[in-house]
């Protein structure tokens, strides 16, 4: 009989002292306590972390500002909207590829990527190398004089566009990027109403706040005639995975809330600061064909999904068989240098023509050299096809470790372009706020860097830089699977 059984039966029945001699219940407990006190039960050992898989790189010894000064002198100078994570800041100093070191030179496992921006890795030797020659021969000029670099990477950018997509513009960020896009779609339509997701993110500027469909990251300024329509979403949305319901929406929005002629739609096929939300299969041919049918283009936001990262593809829009008629991209183009670009057609692309569109530091000839080497690692070190391998290596462990652990929802994506999301109840799917911000801080200790999203923020955005490996993830899956177990 085990211990605790027999515990229970000698408090119920009393027991039998030497001599035939009976105990009460109560003398019972006390001898039973007594016994324990004098005996006590073996202790189990606790269980150890699990250990950072090594990298052969020793980081320079700081001398800088530590990083209570830094974050004096931010509240000081920066404003206060510019937020940090963790509840103790990191004070990040240098990176290696996959890896950044703090202050004290201890390594942390970058999950995020500088928000999904470093795709070759952290200080890639052929980027840098690149960067500096051409910062050493011309470091500024605009598209007023002949470069080459400028045109060197549009052809390269080009290449890797399917269809009809070969003019490039450049520009520094997502955020101008999806700009451009929705200037050029209103100039070439004649028409003024966009389409877009809920749970998407566009961007910041006054004009991308409107696409944007995430309060936490909208203002209180005009936004008009942009139309938000409902999230194809295979685990929050209303219709699940069916595609067909959740483009009805679209054509009934149009038909509802708009003249019946829209300028364009714009859609992220993996939703990033929403959540790494992958939208339901086949989607985007049915929206795509609904706004093309009321005179709108359609804008491919490839800002964080682009450049192979998925794995299975080279842009997230291949993932859902269509070909926009614009496409956006930033911050892994460049590797964490500021650019971005918009790539469209020759005959959307003229509706510029008509006045003079500038930009000052687009195509600026240390981005381009930087762009053009970012494309070349990419090719070189084959990162799409590691991708797709180190990502259904790491999905697998993480939906083995769904069925070990309740919070876990959900995972999804594919390829290095991963979400996690913890709820409290399953079946309800509550958002699990307050757990996730405690892993968020327990996986930090562990050397983890994730990133959170989702209306909730209780989504684990895991999207590091492309060069993560097999033993990376086994090291996160462990972190997670050893901080969830002391919930």
């Amino acid at each position: 009989m085990a211990a605790s059984s027999s515990s229970s039966l000698l408090l119920r029945r009393g027991a039998t002292g030497g001599a035939g001699r009976r105990w009460g219940p109560g003398e019972a407990l006390r001898r039973l306590v007594s016994s324990s006190e004098a005996a006590p039960a073996e202790k189990v050992p606790a269980r150890s972390p699990p250990v950072m898989p090594p990298f052969e790189h020793r980081p320079r010894p700081y001398a800088g500002w530590s990083g209570d000064e830094i974050l004096a002198k931010r509240k000081q100078f920066l404003g206060s909207s510019v937020f940090y994570y963790y509840q103790k800041p990191l004070n990040i100093v240098e990176g290696k590829m996959q890896y950044l070191y703090d202050e004290n030179g201890k390594r942390y496992l970058d999950c995020f990527g500088g928000i999904v921006t470093v795709s070759c890795g952290h200080c890639h030797p052929d980027i840098v190398n690149a960067v500096v020659e051409q910062t050493k021969l011309l470091q500024h000029t605009t598209t007023i004089y002949l470069n080459q670099p400028i045109v060197e990477f549009a052809e390269a950018l080009a290449s890797k566009m399917p269809g009809n997509l070969k003019v490039v513009y450049f520009v520094n960020s997502g955020t101008e990027a999806n700009e451009l896009a929705m200037l050029m779609a209103r100039l070439y339509s004649g028409n003024l109403n966009m389409i877009a997701l809920r749970n998407a993110y566009h961007g910041g500027s006054a004009g991308t706040i409107g696409l944007t469909g995430l309060q936490t990251w909208k203002y209180p300024i005009p936004q008009g005639e942009i139309h938000h329509v409902m999230n194809p979403d295979p685990y929050r949305g209303t219709f699940g995975s069916d595609a067909v319901a959740y483009a009805k929406e679209v054509e009934e929005q149009i038909n509802y809330g708009t003249s019946g002629r829209v300028a364009g739609f714009i859609a992220e096929t993996f939703q990033g600061v929403g959540g790494a939300v992958e939208l339901a299969p086949g989607y985007l041919k049915l929206a795509y064909d609904t706004v093309r049918k009321a005179g709108g283009v359609c804008i491919a936001d490839e800002v964080q999904s682009g450049f192979g990262r998925t794995g299975s593809h080279y842009w997230g829009f291949q993932t859902q068989d269509v070909i926009p008629d614009i496409v956006t991209m930033a911050k892994g183009i460049g590797n964490g240098l500021p650019l971005g670009a918009v790539v469209t057609t020759p005959e959307i692309a003229n509706v510029l023509a008509q006045k003079i569109q500038f930009n000052t530091f687009g195509g600026n000839p240390v981005c381009s050299v930087g762009g053009l080497a970012v494309l070349k690692v990419l090719d070189k070190e084959k990162r799409q096809a590691h991708c797709a391998d180190v990502g259904s290596h790491l999905v697998n462990r993480l939906k083995e470790l769904q069925q070990k652990h309740e919070i876990i929802g959900d995972v999804r994506g594919r390829g290095l372009m991963l979400g996690v999301e913890l709820v409290t109840d399953r079946k309800e799917k509550t958002p699990a706020k307050a757990e996730t911000n405690l892993l968020f801080e327990k996986l930090k200790d562990l050397n983890i860097l994730v990133g959170k999203g989702g209306l909730h923020g209780n989504v684990f955005r895991i999207k590091p830089p492309m060069c993560f490996t097999r033993d990376d993830a086994d090291y996160l899956v462990d972190a997670m699977d050893y901080a969830m177990s002391g919930l």
